[in-house]
C-alpha cells in the first residue's frame, strides 16, 4: 500500500511492520515507500504503537492493512483468532491521531459475510465515535489495470468536520473518483514475456518445488480448476490475468504456467492434458513436463505491480510471503489517489467557504 500511496503522493511518517523481512524490505526501498522518517524501520507491533498526542501533527491518513488470515476464505475463519482483533488496534490509531482520513484493507470476505457482520458493525461503531463518515468497497484489482483477480475490501474515513460528509456522499465520491481510474489490464503472457524464460538473467529461476501429476486427478469444466498436479499451486491461463497470489506461495502452493504455451507458440499443454482425463484417459505419474513450471519471484512481483526497481530483502520463502501478503501497489495507487482527491476538494470548500 505505501508503494501506491507515495505514487499518489503521500509521505509515510510512521511505519508499523512486525515482520523481521519485511522491515529490511521497507527499510531498502525508503524512497519508493516515500518514507521520510530518518530512523531505521524496525519490527514494531501495531499494538506498541502509542501515538497520543500526535493530533497536532494534522496528518492525512492512516492506511494499512491488518492480518487478513483470521478473515480469510483460505483460512479457518476464526473469530478468536488473535490477528482478527488487530482491526481494532487499526481505529484505536485512528481516533488517537485523528487524521484527515484514513484507509483500512482486508479480504473481501470482511466487508461481506455475515460471520464478520459483528466485527463490520463495530469497526464502523468506533469510526462514528470517532467523527469519521465511512465508506465500505470491495475493489477486484482486474478493473484498475491490475493483472490479477484480486478483490479486496477499503474501510475509508473522512472527518466529518472537513466537509461534514455523510456515509452515503462519501461514498458515491469515491465510487465517482474510482471511475476515473478504470483500466485494462495486460496479460499474463504479456507479464511472463518481459521477463523471459524461467532461468534466463533476466527472470532467474527461484521456485525449485517439482510438479508432479495427481495419481487421482479431481477434475472441473476448466482445466485451470480442480487439481491434475499435485500441490495447491493450480496451472493458470496466460491469457488472462492471474488469480489471486496466496502468501503461501514458495513451494508446491507457487502457480504454474506453461513456458513452451508462451515463449514457443506451443498449444496449451494443461489444456490438452485436461482434455485427456476429460475424455476418460488414464492419469499420468511421475513427474510433469518441464514446460510446466512455476512463476518466478520477479513475475509475481510484476503481477502484484510493484515497480520493476523495488527490492526484495530475505529468503526465497520470506520474499514469496511479501509479495503475495501485499496490496497491488497499482490498486493501492488508485485508492489513495481518490481519496487524495476528495481531500483536495475538501480544502476547496473550506477555502471557498473562508473568502466568504
Amino acid at each position: 500500500m505505501d508503494v501506491g500511496f507515495a505514487k499518489a503522493g503521500f509521505r509515510t511518517a510512521v511505519v508499523a511492520e512486525l515482520d523481521v523481512a519485511a522491515c529490511q524490505t521497507l527499510e531498502a526501498n525508503k524512497d519508493l515507500i516515500g518514507h521520510t522518517g530518518s530512523a531505521q524501520i524496525i519490527p514494531t507491533s501495531v499494538c506498541d504503537l502509542n501515538l497520543e498526542g500526535s493530533k497536532s501533527l494534522d496528518f492525512d491518513v492512516v492506511f494499512g492493512g491488518p492480518p487478513c488470515q483470521g478473515f480469510s476464505v483460505a483460512g479457518k475463519m476464526d473469530p478468536d483468532d488473535e490477528r482478527s482483533t488487530l482491526v481494532y488496534d487499526f481505529m484505536r490509531l485512528v481516533k488517537e491521531v485523528s487524521p484527515k482520513s484514513f484507509v483500512l484493507e482486508n479480504v473481501k470476505a470482511l466487508a461481506v459475510s455475515d460471520r464478520w457482520e459483528r466485527i463490520r458493525r463495530k469497526i464502523a461503531r468506533l469510526a462514528s465515535e470517532a467523527g469519521y463518515a465511512t465508506a465500505l468497497i470491495v475493489l477486484n484489482a482486474t478493473d484498475y489495470g491490475v493483472p490479477q483477480a484480486r478483490e479486496r475490501m477499503f474501510f475509508i474515513g473522512v472527518r466529518k468536520d472537513l466537509l461534514a460528509p455523510t456515509d452515503i456522499n462519501l461514498r458515491n465520491s469515491v465510487l465517482a473518483e474510482l471511475q476515473e481510474h478504470k483500466a485494462l489490464h495486460p496479460t499474463l503472457r504479456t507479464i511472463i514475456e518481459r521477463f523471459g524464460p524461467s532461468g534466463s538473467q533476466g527472470n532467474p529461476a527461484t521456485c525449485t518445488a517439482k510438479i508432479m501429476y495427481a495419481k487421482a486427478p479431481i477434475l472441473r469444466k476448466s482445466p485451470y480448476a480442480g487439481m491434475m498436479f499435485n500441490g495447491a499451486g493450480r496451472p493458470i491461463p496466460v491469457n488472462g490475468a492471474s488469480p489471486t497470489l496466496p502468501a503461501s506461495m514458495g513451494g508446491n502452493k507457487t502457480p504454474i504456467v506453461d513456458e513452451a504455451e508462451i515463449f514457443e507458440g506451443e498449444s496449451s499443454y494443461i489444456e490438452r492434458y485436461h482434455a485427456h482425463l476429460m475424455r476418460g484417459g488414464k492419469a499420468k505419474t511421475g513427474e510433469a513436463p518441464r514446460r510446466l513450471r512455476r512463476l518466478t519471484i520477479s513475475e509475481c512481483a510484476a503481477i502484484q505491480t510493484f515497480p520493476a526497481n523495488y527490492s526484495f530483502k530475505g529468503s526465497k520463502s520470506s520474499i514469496y510471503k511479501q509479495i503475495g501478503n501485499a496490496v497491488p501497489c497499482q490498486l493501492a495507487f488508485v485508492v489513495a489517489s481518490s481519496l487524495a482527491a476528495i481531500l483536495e476538494k475538501c480544502e476547496a470548500s473550506k477555502t471557498l467557504v473562508a473568502a466568504e
